[in-house]
């Protein structure tokens, strides 16, 4: 039935090909609207709405939710390894290595919101068992440096910048301990190591995110965790907080430290089957469609070879970081990217400038919806042509919140766009109203040729939150937007479709991509791209 359907619309184009095209575009419309008319039920005497469809479960909660709408975080590993040049500290490091004699967390907080991160989270303390407050259940703190005369609390500074610029705060407490005697019993540890969870959970406001991990060195000392009884404290002292682990309760690794997702990526999860420090990647990348929990994934990865800062290494370059950025928010995932403060306490400039560039690479391509002023219809629509709560042309609003929804008991599940004039894309941007669950298992993306044939263009698998594709740039003003498979009727919540004039992909003219790392060609390329623009 989708053949059919369109190509009457473009018999109807097809005429009075030297009429003004204002005017053509106009009679598209009408005839556009009586086929909405012809596809929805028809329109009841009565005045009650219908009701949205039900929600498929499971669901996020508010905090889930909220995590998701950031999209990314900027990850700050910073501690005695900044100073000693090292990885995994042993614990044993004199407390005074720790001097970051020009401490400043309001550019750190100001670099990650400038570049578009909401939200930090801080190594409050790594696994050398040091802690960047001045916690009273320990001899190795920030209390016991010289810095700052042993007054200073980095957890404090960071909270009140993050405060005042609006930017959610997150922290990062590691189970491993190799500082700590009482690390190794099971009992007295597990009551030191909630101790130093009310401390940071009760002095520093709003906690967004609470970060925990399995890692743990091999011969290391046998440890037993009362993870439980962690996160139920965590949700009574910051019940808006998501806690993160490899597996959950509220969102999980994805299972590499190269921010990478599966090409397809559920929110499902089930994490009996999980288990923290131990979990199978593969599972942790895909979800489980058939999974009973809502736990999203988190894609971490540092922006330099190492977590902590090291003078002898430089940052990826932003196209490199663009790759992870289509290949984690672009799956449906956060993308937690690591920008380590360096000894001096600020972060590096040639970090900065990576940042930036990521930050303007991503304004230039998602800036402008190609489609925004398109003509939407659908095979079909939930509800009368009154009732515009499901009406196709709400997935060229931006957010979760309006959607359009197909009547019910239908099979064939498809939107059409009706764009004014031809135009080239490469890149295809989908969202779903998570907030009603995850739904979609296969999709597709056809656009009409010049022959008046569909040509499919791209096939895709899970959607969630965001989902974007890369492909071939392809030149159209007719497309196709087909859902194969659904776990129930399907919502889609947003529809963009845009051009990449600066990924490998979209470079398939070029003999090397070498170059494409240089930061003088991608400055030039970023600034023919404004100059086009502003033509």
């Amino acid at each position: 039935m989708f053949d059919s359907y369109p190509n009457s619309v473009l018999s109807k184009m097809n005429k009075n090909k030297n009429s003004n095209t204002t005017h053509t575009f106009k009679s598209i419309q009408n005839i556009v609207l009586i086929l909405v008319s012809l596809c929805s039920v028809s329109v009841s005497s009565s005045t009650l709405r219908r009701p949205p469809p039900l929600p498929i479960l499971p669901l996020p909660s508010s905090p889930q939710l909220q995590w998701q709408f950031t999209s990314m975080a900027l990850f700050l590993h910073f501690g005695p390894n900044t100073f000693s040049d090292s990885e995994w500290g042993s614990g044993k490091a004199d407390p005074n290595v720790f001097n970051p004699t020009q401490l400043n967390a309001s550019q750190w907080v100001h670099v990650a919101k400038e570049a578009g991160f909401n939200r930090v989270i801080l190594t409050a303390k790594h696994h050398d068992g040091f802690c960047l407050w001045p916690s009273e259940y320990t001899d190795y703190s920030v209390r016991s440096s010289g810095w700052r005369n042993g007054s200073g609390d980095v957890v404090a500074e960071l909270a009140m910048a993050a405060r005042e610029a609006s930017v959610g705060l997150g922290l990062y407490l590691s189970p491993w301990d190799r500082h700590e005697s009482c690390y190794g019993k099971t009992l007295e540890y597990n009551e030191h190591y909630m101790g130093q969870m009310s401390e940071l959970l009760t002095s520093y406001g709003d906690i967004k995110e609470v970060w925990l991990d399995g890692a743990k060195g091999e011969g290391e000392k046998d440890m037993e965790y009362f993870f439980d009884s962690w996160f139920s404290l965590i949700h009574q002292l910051q019940p808006g907080a998501v806690i993160f682990s490899d597996a959950g309760p509220d969102t999980r690794w994805i299972g590499d430290e190269a921010g990478v997702a599966g090409s397809t990526c559920w929110s499902l999860f089930n994490r009996s089957s999980a288990k923290i420090g131990g979990t199978d990647p593969g599972y942790s990348q895909r979800g489980d469609p058939q999974g009973q929990d809502w736990v999203p994934a988190e894609c971490d990865v540092s922006i330099r070879p190492g977590w902590f800062w090291h003078a002898s290494e430089a940052p990826k370059s932003a196209l490199k970081l663009l790759d992870i950025y289509y290949k984690s928010v672009g799956r449906n995932c956060l993308l937690l990217l690591n920008v380590p403060p360096n000894s001096s306490g600020l972060i590096s400039a040639e970090d900065i400038q990576v940042l930036q560039e990521f930050s303007e690479l991503r304004r230039s391509i998602f800036s402008h919806n190609l489609a925004e002023n398109a003509l939407v219809t659908a095979s079909c629509t939930r509800g009368d042509i009154r009732d515009h709560r499901f009406d196709p042309h709400n997935v060229l609003e931006e957010g979760i919140y309006t959607y359009w929804g197909p009547e019910q008991n239908q099979s064939d599940w498809a939107l059409f766009l009706y764009l004014e004039e031809s135009v080239s894309f490469n890149v295809l941007q989908v969202q779903e109203p998570i907030h009603m669950g995850q739904r979609i298992v296969a999709f597709h993306l056809d656009i009409l040729n010049e022959e008046g044939e569909w040509k499919k263009v791209i096939n895709g698998t899970t959607v969630g939150y965001q989902r974007l594709l890369q492909f071939p740039t392809v030149k159209s003003k007719q497309l196709r937007f087909v859902v194969d498979k659904s776990r129930a009727d399907p919502l889609i919540s947003y529809l963009g479709i845009f051009i990449d004039r600066f990924s490998i992909l979209s470079m398939s003219n070029t003999s090397s991509h070498t170059y494409v790392n240089g930061s003088h060609i991608l400055h030039q390329s970023l600034y023919n791209h404004s100059q086009i623009a502003s033509i």
